[in-house]
């Protein structure tokens, strides 16, 4: 501690071999203002020797800098959370004892927000608090991290009307807490935050419904994307929303009670329950067409559930008559030769152009004819087709498709529309950590994909890690601007089930190697879990057999059937 007290200066070392001197104690946000290493997005952190750390980190030793622009998921994370505190911030001097919930995300980039009491902001308020928020930005105002006593801490909360945030730290084992403050506002934020203000000035507000929605860039860092309604996949995020009130689970700490309680198996019934209710009234959507369904396509992000459910529908369609096959998109593969490669050239499999479209529509026009065709199969080790057996169909099959491109129209271009019913499945994940801390729908399914890849494909947690953002760019490219499409949405979350992944995903993850980009990760997801505590052991057997779940934490009664079709 002496030597390190005595010294005078420090250097920081950037990925392009630039070494930079500065004062001991010199913030990592005025390295990164003098060296202005390039980024994806505007600098909102960095890591440091491995590790993420904020931009107002002060260094007193030699380091290693890497930046994290804003259009990086951990920076995306970040001024996603610094905005909503400048608008807690905002709306606290505006409107205090009017509390501000931020309740979901929406698929343009933006968080559906509303004030506690449900009566919506008017438009001179709303322009308000838009105003002010660009005051405050403008201002340039340090965003500073203060350790309170715990007890002071939960006071705040509650004098706030914030007391679910107040339940989520009295078990906490230490007597202090950090917060966030802002224009004399604190507040608790789960991850880091940018410096100052002035990095918070890409930014919109729109009166929607009930509330208003805080919009941010999505697609392209320094860009917001035009402003379009998706009542649908509102109302799915609605709809879950009442799911929690009927359970009574409004977030986490709320889930942690009834863990304690001994309510949680009742809660996995009902969560159970409310997914074959969603179950019924797609099939019921399906038989109530005028001209009988002979296609059913379905699409979804990576670990929403698809196989499930697609095996759950079949069955349901079973129960009415009709006569499920299922055809799976991976076998219209082109040859390995043909396939496309993406920007850094290796093969693009998530790409349309890998699949064999008009092969597989020739097939389907066929079949829907009363034609017979031999069935394709992808040999992923030579990366050739292969050809296996034959198959035909009556009026009465319905051909079920499951597949990242379910909902891509290239994929049944000229077949008739009216026969054809596309179903898009994701974990639309409504259950946060308080009002102003979200559990994020990606963390859902990442978590999901851990526990599945090291039970079922001998992946490590940190080899999952290492995919997930070219996944995601493949997702955003390929899957969500077909979303659209679907007649009909079905939501895979269930409230209970990061608890019930905790135990699994946990020592996974303890696993990646310190000092790694992937650790990093592990790291956000680790400290995110310790707000859930596990499923008890005796409760785990009331997840259903053939639940959502059970695909990723095994057990599923359905992982050996395939519908016979008749």
């Amino acid at each position: 501690m002496i030597e390190t007290s005595r010294r005078t200066t420090v250097q920081a070392r950037f990925p392009d071999g630039r070494v930079f001197e500065a004062a001991w104690g010199t913030t990592i946000e005025a390295f990164m203002h003098h060296a202005q290493p390039p980024s994806d997005g505007r600098i909102v952190a960095a890591l440091m020797n491995g590790r993420l750390r904020e931009l107002a980190t002060t260094l007193r030793d030699d380091v290693d800098l890497a930046p994290i622009g804003s259009g990086n998921s951990d920076g995306s994370r970040i001024y996603r959370r610094s905005l909503s505190f400048l608008l807690v911030a905002a709306s606290a001097e505006l409107f205090p004892g009017r509390a501000i919930t931020i309740h979901h995300s929406m698929p343009f980039g933006g968080y559906f927000c509303q004030p506690d009491d449900r009566t919506p902001l008017t438009e001179a308020e709303l322009n308000s608090l838009r105003q002010r928020m660009q005051e405050l930005v403008a201002a340039d105002l340090p965003i500073s991290q203060v350790a309170v006593p715990l007890e002071e801490a939960l006071e705040l909360f509650r004098a706030s009307g914030d007391a679910e945030k107040a339940d989520l730290f009295l078990r906490r084992r230490k007597d202090y807490l950090t917060l966030y403050e802002l224009n004399g506002v604190r507040d608790y934020f789960h991850g880091f935050m940018v410096p100052r203000t002035s990095y918070l000035d890409l930014f919109a507000l729109h009166p929607y419904n009930e509330g208003f929605i805080l919009q941010f860039p999505a697609v392209t860092p320094n860009v917001l994307q035009s402003f379009e309604d998706e009542a649908r996949l509102v109302q799915v995020f609605q709809e879950y929303q009442n799911w929690l009130h009927v359970m009574e689970v409004a977030n986490v700490t709320a889930l942690n009670k009834v863990i304690a309680d001994g309510r949680l198996r009742e809660v996995i019934l009902v969560a159970e329950a409310l997914h074959e209710r969603q179950l019924s009234q797609i099939t019921n959507q399906i038989a109530s067409r005028p001209k009988p369904v002979r296609i059913i396509l379905i699409s979804g992000p990576t670990s929403a559930g698809k196989t499930t459910f697609s095996k759950r529908l079949a069955i349901q369609l079973l129960a009415q008559g009709r006569k499920p096959i299922t055809i799976g998109m991976d076998n219209y593969f082109v040859p390995r030769d043909d396939t496309p490669r993406d920007e850094h050239g290796n093969y693009d499999f998530e790409a349309v152009e890998a699949v064999d479209v008009p092969l597989f529509t020739h097939h389907l026009r066929q079949l829907l004819a009363g034609e017979e065709i031999i069935q394709p199969s992808y040999n992923f080790h030579t990366g050739q087709r292969e050809w296996g057996e034959a198959l035909h169909i009556t009026p009465n099959h319905v051909i079920i498709i499951e597949g990242i491109h379910g909902l891509n129209p290239k994929l049944v271009d000229g077949l008739p529309t009216d026969e054809i019913f596309r179903i898009f499945i994701a974990a639309f994940t409504q259950l946060n950590l308080d009002k102003h801390n979200r559990v994020p729908t990606t963390d859902t399914r990442l978590l999901r994909r851990i526990v599945r890849d090291a039970a079922h494909r001998g992946y490590s947690a940190a080899q999952t890690i290492g995919r997930w953002q070219s996944v995601r760019r493949g997702e955003k490219r390929h899957i969500f601007p077909n979303q659209d499409n679907a007649d009909v949405f079905f939501n895979s979350a269930l409230v209970y089930e990061l608890s019930a992944l905790k135990a699994l995903a946990y020592p996974l993850l303890l696993q990646v190697e310190p000092g790694t980009p992937e650790r990093v990760e592990a790291n956000r997801l680790m400290a995110f879990l310790q707000w859930f505590d596990p499923i008890p052991a005796a409760d785990l057997p009331y997840i259903a057999s053939d639940s959502i779940l059970r695909e990723f934490i095994g057990g599923s009664i359905l992982d050996d059937y395939e519908p016979a079709g008749g």
